[in-house]
């Protein structure tokens, strides 16, 4: 693929999503080049990230609950051994960092872990395979396979992360006010970090406070959704990268990249899961 093109266009096409949506005076229709892509502005959706993300998480859900209606209490096989080990594994950090009872936090961490792994893992597959595969459909359904774009890694979206980190925004504001009561998370926004005895001095307070408040609360979502972007994206880049060499070097470089990539793919995900623990722990205390 990358021989067809040249080296712009083929990193350009790798970082494009297929995308649906509206174009002023052309209707709904599906991109065919970036920049259609990118007029279509907040009236479109990457169909390749719903699908991958989906897809991946439908998967996950199969997976352990076959493994959950097989499991056995005697010697268990590798796979029920595996996801013992995974869920005992966000169990452990569960407890030791959440301060409080939650029946859904557990649940939570080990949705998002194993989610976000799984759509990290989709960067270890050959950078061109798939998209290819899906080019030869569009083909053979009439499209230029020039303008059929298909990204499999669903975490290279900021649409993807963003949407997974400002979910965890609403959980944090959700428990902040059943923990605190909607008083209480209104006083927490306005009478911290600066207090005072004086009334007076206390209302003139508010407004710093809130400006102050509100920044460090909305900056929650949005480093936890640009990190794992930003990680993921750069990952990926450098494969697009590798694919342009010389195909007898390709290996010498994408096999160690790969391997070290293991290691940030599952550290991603366990940061992800982490942060979100941590910040749902910090909205449901009370002593302030």
């Amino acid at each position: 693929m990358a021989a067809e093109i040249s080296s712009s266009d083929y990193i350009a096409h790798h970082l494009t999503n297929w995308t649906f949506g509206y174009l002023p005076g052309e209707g709904w229709k599906v991109a065919h080049t970036a920049e259609e892509a990118g007029r279509m502005g907040f009236n479109a959706i990457h169909l390749d990230t719903m699908l991958w993300s989906f897809g991946l998480g439908i998967i996950f859900c199969a997976l352990f609950w076959f493994v959950a209606k097989r499991a056995t209490a005697g010697v268990p096989g590798k796979l029920q051994s595996a996801i013992e080990m995974i869920v005992e594994f966000v169990d452990t950090n569960v407890r030791d960092s959440y301060n409080g009872t939650s029946k859904l936090i557990a649940p939570l961490a080990l949705t998002i872990f194993v989610w976000i792994f799984l759509m990290n893992l989709m960067d270890l597959m050959p950078i061109d395979y798939i998209p290819v595969l899906a080019q030869k459909i569009g083909a053979a359904m009439g499209h230029d396979p020039h303008h059929v774009y298909f990204k499999i890694v669903s975490t290279t979206d900021p649409n993807a992360t963003l949407g997974m980190s400002f979910s965890v925004f609403f959980l944090i504001i959700g428990y902040s006010i059943k923990e605190k009561g909607l008083g209480g998370f209104i006083s927490e926004l306005t009478m911290h970090p600066f207090s005072a005895s004086n009334p007076i001095a206390k209302i003139l307070l508010f407004p710093v406070n809130l400006i102050l408040e509100l920044v460090t609360l909305i900056a929650k979502p949005v480093s936890l959704g640009l990190r794992l972007f930003g990680n993921m994206y750069a990952g990926e880049l450098v494969f697009v990268l590798i694919a342009l060499l010389p195909f007898w070097i390709q290996w010498a470089l994408s096999v160690p990249w790969a391997i070290f990539h293991i290691l940030i793919i599952t550290l991603q995900a366990f940061i992800f899961m982490m942060l979100t623990i941590i910040y749902l722990s910090l909205a449901s205390q009370t002593e302030h």
